[in-house]
């Protein structure tokens, strides 16, 4: 019964290319956009068991807003792909980042307890940290 696995999606499915943006028509406005769910899922890569967790993006835009429909769809390319929890949530930092740009962002993810033992992930974008090229 050790061997037994369940099939997994590498994170060639992750679907980055289904981001859009909308313009934000306020830009140099200090303001903290937030987007959370209760329904982000994963798998762990080595047995296929899902990771379910309360995800959280919060955001100071600089010219762009993320579609919350592109963002539904990116999320969900995730639900089959084995990934580590602390992988996932810097993976979704930094396409987040590449779309839109932001002034700051912040995602975390607190994941559900698996054996007795919780994982909170935060990963957080400062806009300095690209500004080379």
């Amino acid at each position: 019964m050790s061997d037994r696995r369940f099939d997994v999606d590498t994170v060639e499915a992750i679907d980055a290319q289904v981001l859009e943006v909308l313009p934000y028509e306020y830009p140099g406005r200090e303001c903290v956009v937030e987007y959370y769910t209760d329904e982000f899922t994963a798998v762990c890569p080595w047995t296929g068991l899902p990771d379910f967790g309360r995800l959280s993006i919060r955001y100071t835009p600089a010219e762009s807003l993320i579609e919350l429909k592109s963002l539904k769809y990116y999320l969900l390319s995730y639900r089959n792909v084995g990934i580590l929890q602390e992988h996932a949530v810097n993976r979704i930092l930094d396409d987040l980042v590449a779309a839109c740009r932001p002034r700051w962002m912040e995602v975390e993810c607190d994941f559900a307890l698996r054996g007795g033992l919780g994982t909170r992930v935060r990963a957080e974008y400062t806009g300095d940290e690209h500004s080379e090229g």
